[in-house]
């Protein structure tokens, strides 16, 4: 067994129950903070977890921020990406050097507001961005969390690239040998897939998203569902081949995600759900699906788009779409791009940035 580490994780949701299952099942210790004091509540007395990791186990949970950062080596950011900001802007000030921070999954550039805020502190520490997160899965009533599956690949890199070889072997000791490295923060940016997935998920599901249904994310990915996925994909690859940056397929993406054989993404979807794995889709219109991925993942699929010369036609008219649907402009909400200010930069600048971690 690898050395115990204490890994603080800002979250206290799926992702962060989940990935703190996993943890533990590896032998390490999470502590668990909820940045609105309420996710935390009733976990005091042990979580339980069930599917594909079975086990109960007691996480050490945080009163602040300051807490976390002091009692932890590692921390993880696992929370929606409408929260990243505000709890970089908390955890930042705290932050020392010697520790490691991990972005589970990255969104919109937010290493490089990070690293900003702890330059200006004249801290100098990795950050690690994954393009996805380690496990999927649903937080159920009281202290209990469903983990689907645990993914066999996880894209990542960090920042600045110079400390990639400190940075690697923790992301290995915690959470084994499944991390592909990648080419800087826009291969990262460009590996997460969700945000296109959940875009042709919610939209072809919206009506049992707002009646509140029980249904079955993998069964209703069907053939016209999953072909907008596809083409979705393919203004994704557009991009990546453009900047010369190597990144994995939609298919490669179920695949390696949900161990099933490749085929049509329907096809593969329809397999997740007889295997029982498939997921149960978003019982609610607010949902991360949307108001998540469409200001914090489409978006900046979009800015890149347009800044390669390789319009993301299919993207834009979604962010459209919803915020029609929803009478809110989405296109607007994403205050990591505001406050990095992306659109003054040009593709070398971002380029540079995705490596080194500094914009100027």
């Amino acid at each position: 067994m690898n050395a115990r580490l204490k890994v603080g994780i800002a979250g206290a949701g799926s992702i962060a129950l989940g990935t703190a299952a996993l943890l533990a099942q590896r032998g390490h210790q999470s502590m668990l903070w909820s940045p609105s004091g309420r996710g935390t509540d009733g976990l005091e007395s042990g979580v339980s977890s069930h599917g594909a990791i079975e086990l109960f186990f007691n996480p050490r949970i945080a009163r602040s921020a300051e807490e976390l950062v002091a009692e932890n080596q590692i921390l993880m950011f696992a929370l929606p990406a409408w929260g990243h900001k505000k709890v970089m802007d908390e955890l930042a000030p705290h932050i020392a050097q010697g520790q490691q921070v991990i972005i589970s999954s990255h969104a919109s550039m937010g290493a490089l507001y990070l690293m900003e805020l702890l330059n200006a502190r004249e801290v100098s520490i990795p950050i690690t961005a994954w393009g996805t997160t380690a496990v999927t899965g649903r937080r159920e009533e009281g202290p209990v969390v469903r983990v689907n599956t645990v993914r066999s690949r996880i894209d990542l890199c960090t920042i600045p690239e110079n400390v990639s070889s400190h940075a690697m072997p923790i992301c290995q000791q915690l959470f084994d040998d499944r991390f592909e490295p990648r080419a800087g923060l826009l291969a990262i940016s460009l590996s997460n897939l969700n945000p296109q997935n959940h875009l042709g998920i919610a939209l072809g599901n919206i009506t049992r998203m707002e009646r509140g249904e029980v249904w079955s994310q993998g069964q209703n990915v069907t053939p016209k569902v999953g072909r907008l996925l596809e083409m979705l994909d393919l203004e994704r690859l557009a991009i990546a081949e453009k900047l010369g940056l190597k990144v994995k397929t939609i298919f490669e993406h179920f695949h390696l995600s949900f161990h099933v054989p490749v085929a049509s993404i329907s096809e593969m979807n329809q397999q997740m759900h007889e295997q029982g794995n498939g997921g149960i889709g978003p019982a609610t219109a607010d949902s991360r699906y949307v108001t998540e991925d469409v200001p914090y993942g489409l978006q900046l699929t979009s800015m890149l788009g347009r800044l390669t010369e390789r319009p993301a036609e299919l993207h834009e008219a979604g962010i459209k779409i919803f915020s029609a649907m929803y009478d809110f402009d989405f296109d607007k909400e994403n205050n990591l791009l505001a406050a990095l200010d992306l659109e003054k930069y040009d593709l070398q600048d971002l380029q540079r940035a995705s490596l080194t971690g500094m914009l100027n």
